[in-house]
């Protein structure tokens, strides 16, 4: 035998056995297709998808096929579809029972969300703010918040069940749920301090911007006009330029009078806490207590106060200018600036839009005594029976005392 029939024979024998052993593993390992797959091509499987109208459960091993190409597979059952629909509806439909209090709000609030939203759900560094922002919808740069904004309850007390707090999210139960949100009513002032809100009261609660939504209603409307053979050549009489495109500056201008900072006067909330106006005496004063004293009664001078006790002051009254200013160019926030403080007529800055017992307090001729004012930081739901001011006061004696000499280091 020739030295090239050796080479050949030894290759073919070797493809022989490569050939029988991958016959013998595909007969073992490879198993059939199902029987309903084998009659289908792949076009025919793409063509018959999964039935629509519900979720598709994959099915136990011991169940009967069902129809569909694939064989396997059912509808979820109402029970499976209830536990993964937790929303809750506008009507109140999906609320669980139960109640919480403004009052147990507040302290929930601060434990909870006060690190990003602020004490006072007034928002703090770049978190969103949750109260305020009335009338602004309409401005350049609106502020969205739950009582500005959002018209259905059921958003905020879903949201704060399923999502909050940042980190922590669904840690709350229920009752804490209602009283945080009612705390959160309560910060925009639809509701009153006493409100404890529940399941059961929950849709009497009417949010102010429940109106400012409207129905889609463009597929009925306009989607009609858009749909047909379109018009491609003589669509109308005459074609006319009416205006042309001009280049715009569109950076905001916050210089001039437009761009002046801090909200006007006359948007500020119903009442925080105020403090202020000299008590001169005179029926004028007592109506306009903050027009500017006559020249011939030039306002005293605030009496020098110890400069380590001010220094102390400034650094509490870091927890009142989320909501107050002073210094120069001081203006009203969300409560009233406070320039001027000490001897001022309570009530009586101008344009700030007072609650009622503040009101009552500037019509009896009332003002802003050290005392006074030291009674109403300790305790102000106290002191000033119906104030919507969130803030629960100062506990220190100390902090109270050097408040007051910093306020009093500010003339108006």
């Amino acid at each position: 035998m020739s030295k090239s029939l050796k080479l050949y024979g030894s290759v073919f024998g070797g493809i022989a056995v490569t050939l029988t052993v991958a016959v013998n593993m595909a007969d073992r390992f490879v198993a059939e297709a199902p029987e309903g797959l084998r009659s289908l091509t792949p076009l025919e499987v793409a063509a018959d998808p999964a039935p629509i109208g519900g979720l598709v459960a994959v099915a136990h091993a011991d169940e009967a096929p069902k129809d569909g190409p694939l064989g396997i597979g059912r509808e979820a059952l109402p029970e499976e579809v209830a536990a993964w629909n937790l929303d809750v509806s506008p009507d109140g439909t999906g609320l669980p029972p139960g109640s919480g209090s403004v009052e147990d709000g507040e302290l929930l609030f601060s434990e909870n969300c006060a690190s990003c939203h602020g004490e006072f759900a007034e928002g703090s560094g770049n978190w969103p703010k949750l109260a305020g922002g009335e009338d602004t919808l309409a401005n350049k740069d609106p502020v969205k918040t739950v009582g500005s904004y959002w018209p259905h309850l059921s958003t905020a007390w879903d949201y704060v069940h399923r999502s909050m707090p940042f980190g922590n999210a669904q840690s709350l139960e229920p009752d804490e749920v209602y009283a945080i949100v009612a705390y959160i009513l309560y910060s925009n002032f639809i509701v009153d301090e006493d409100f404890t809100l529940s399941n059961e009261n929950f849709t009497e609660v009417v949010m102010p911007n429940v109106g400012g939504f409207i129905v889609d209603d463009r597929p009925e409307t306009e989607y009609p006009r858009w749909t047909g053979e379109p018009c491609m050549t003589d669509c109308k009489e005459s074609v006319e330029i009416t205006m042309r495109a001009t280049v715009l500056d569109v950076t905001p201008d916050h210089g001039g009078d437009e761009g002046a900072a801090g909200p006007d006067a006359t948007d500020a909330h119903p009442d925080q806490a105020e403090v202020a106006s000299a008590d001169t005496g005179t029926e004028a004063a007592a109506v306009a207590t903050d027009a500017a004293p006559a020249a011939s009664e030039p306002a005293p001078a605030p009496a020098a106060a110890d400069p380590e006790l001010v220094a102390a002051g400034e650094k509490v009254f870091k927890k009142c200018m989320s909501c107050h200013a002073v210094g120069d160019g001081a203006k009203n926030k969300t409560g009233p600036e406070l320039n001027g403080v000490i001897g001022r007529g309570i009530g009586s800055v101008d344009g700030f839009g007072y609650s009622k017992v503040f009101e009552e307090a500037h019509g009896a001729g009332e003002t802003w005594t050290p005392e006074r004012l030291q009674a109403f930081l300790e305790k102000p739901k106290d002191s000033m029976k119906g104030t919507k001011m969130s803030f629960p006061g100062l506990r220190k004696t100390e902090d109270i005392d050097a408040v007051i000499a910093y306020l009093s280091s500010f003339a108006k």
